[in-house]
């Protein structure tokens, strides 16, 4: 009987113990081992027979694992990550009652806060974080300047952020609120940069003073305090699956 071996950045997303990107990561940082031995990226492995290590900790692979979606209010000063070596509070951290191991999906760096998904699913995160699904990520963005409508109207139609060789995809942008020298912008983007509104803001002369994740596609954080989580509805996974579902919805309408 042939042994069906599986590419192990492959295993560790299926069985939603990393994200596929995540586990690219976590083996050329050499921490995962594969028999007592640091594996390779596209390695061929066996899980039910192979003994793997994360970190130095065992891992268990059941096929009968419950898929689960839930959204955390990250709080600013927390990590998104699932371990920090330099002993920083991590977003895992904060997940008090959940028995399922999940990972986040995406990111918010440490100054950022609002909503942030995580999931043992890797399916779904993978559809999540593609930028081919466009799905739409929405923050409550306030600055330390008045905005101008040649700002404004900059951040929609795509801006060169330092670092990356082609210019962000077109966003929707609107202006809350002015007050004291200060702007609230409701910004929506449909790719996932490292620091992406940060750096879009950056590159038009705007100094971010807060920036709050709303809602990923359909899921909205609502009224969910800080430093809490909930699973998400039966409701809000359809839609959450629908959204992924349509990859050209949303482009289409940024065209129109």
């Amino acid at each position: 009987m042939q042994i069906k071996l599986v590419r192990i950045q492959k295993v560790l997303s299926e069985y939603g113990i990393l994200s596929r990107r995540q586990a690219e990561q976590a083996v050329a940082a050499g921490r995962v081992l594969v028999n007592g031995r640091p594996c390779q990226t596209g390695q061929p492995v066996n899980p039910k027979r192979d003994v793997i290590l994360l970190d130095g900790q065992k891992l268990e692979f059941k096929k009968d694992k419950k898929n689960v979606v839930v959204m955390l209010n990250k709080p600013r000063g927390v990590i998104t990550t699932t371990k920090d070596e330099q002993g920083r509070k991590a977003v895992l951290d904060l997940l008090d009652g959940l028995s399922q191991r999940v990972y986040p999906v995406g990111r918010l760096d440490r100054n950022s806060e609002g909503l942030l998904l995580l999931t043992n699913d890797g399916e779904l995160a993978n559809a999540l974080t593609h930028p081919s699904r466009h799905v739409g990520k929405t923050y409550r963005v306030t600055v330390r300047a008045m905005v101008s409508e040649e700002q404004l109207i900059a951040l929609s139609t795509g801006v060169k952020i330092e670092g990356d060789d082609r210019p962000t995809l077109p966003a929707s942008v609107h202006l809350l609120s002015t007050q004291q020298g200060r702007s609230v912008l409701g910004l929506t983007i449909y790719e996932g940069r490292n620091r992406q509104v940060r750096r879009m803001c950056e590159a038009v002369g705007l100094e971010v003073s807060r920036l709050r994740r709303t809602s990923v596609g359909p899921v909205k954080l609502g009224m969910l305090p800080p430093g809490r989580w909930r699973y998400l509805t039966p409701a809000e996974l359809q839609a959450l699956r629908n959204a992924v579902k349509q990859p050209q919805n949303e482009g289409k309408k940024r065209k129109g």
